[in-house]
């Protein structure tokens, strides 16, 4: 079952990362991203990598999305126009989306007791050995990450001001 999530999230993730290329509004290519960026964790998940998928989804699906589409506001890229959505999206996304959860419902209700779980090694990195070496032997690293992230946050805003 571990084969099946892993095809349908990788072409999740193929299709996510084309359909951002292919579209021609920046909310939509954001938008795509985070499907890839979620698609990433559930990958990461079925490696057994339980925190770095929930890092992924926190950082880069959250956090760094979030900032992505911040800032796309603040250029205000132009005026889009309003439609009623696509007649693809009606016709293949409502029927996509249904047939991938009832697989998912499937394998997750029937096929519990097979799932089991991928081993990567024989040493088990636990949440308090990767915040030891986070907050401990990387602290000045991380820090400088911090303040450059916020510079870059107030960088971004003084651009954006518009002056009266």
């Amino acid at each position: 079952m571990h084969l099946v999530l892993f095809f349908i999230f990788g072409l999740l993730c193929v299709a996510g990362a084309l359909n951002l290329l292919l579209q021609h509004h920046p909310i939509n290519s954001a938008l795509s991203l985070i499907v890839v960026m979620t698609s990433l964790a559930v990958l990461y998940l079925l490696l057994g990598a339980e925190f770095l998928a929930a890092a992924q989804v926190i950082v880069y699906s959250g956090a760094i999305m979030v900032l992505f589409t911040f800032v796309i506001m603040l250029l205000n890229a132009g005026v889009e126009e309003h439609t009623h959505g696509s007649k693809a999206a009606y016709i293949v996304g409502f029927p996509g989306a249904a047939a991938l959860f009832g697989i998912l419902a499937y394998i997750f209700l029937e096929q519990s007791d097979r799932l089991g779980s991928a081993k990567l090694g024989g040493y088990l990195a636990t949440t308090h050995d990767l915040s030891q070496v986070l907050f401990r032997d990387l602290l000045l690293p991380f820090e400088a990450t911090s303040a450059l992230i916020l510079v870059a946050i107030l960088g971004a805003v003084a651009l954006a001001r518009k002056e009266h």
